[in-house]
């Protein structure tokens, strides 16, 4: 799937989706070997950017996030929508698309 490009500054996510800027994958294997941009698999590790307001529930209240701007998280493979600002890579997401934060 390709990304969208996108010219602004500022990308402020609504309800319970989360931007995330995506870690860089791995140039070499564990074993020294320098992987080409074809075998390198998708990052599924990134710090949160911008989390949206929560979830909407039925009495009109905001379901509180769970993630916070600065957590570093795990997120499902293809979960997302792909996003590049300028030379840095980042993804939108669903909170239910993340899976763990990590440290």
């Amino acid at each position: 799937m390709a990304a969208v490009s996108l010219s602004v500054s500022t990308v402020k996510p609504l309800g319970d989706r989360v931007f995330v800027k995506v870690n860089a994958s791995e140039e070499k294997t564990a074993g020294g070997l320098y992987l080409p941009d074809t075998a390198k698999e998708k990052p599924q590790v990134g710090e949160v950017v911008s989390v949206g307001a929560g979830k909407l529930k039925d009495d009109d209240s905001r379901q509180t996030m769970d993630v916070k701007v600065g957590d570093k998280v795990l997120y499902s493979k293809y979960a997302g929508t792909d996003i590049k600002l300028g030379t840095d890579e980042y993804v939108l997401l669903s909170e239910k698309d993340i899976l763990a934060i990590v440290s």
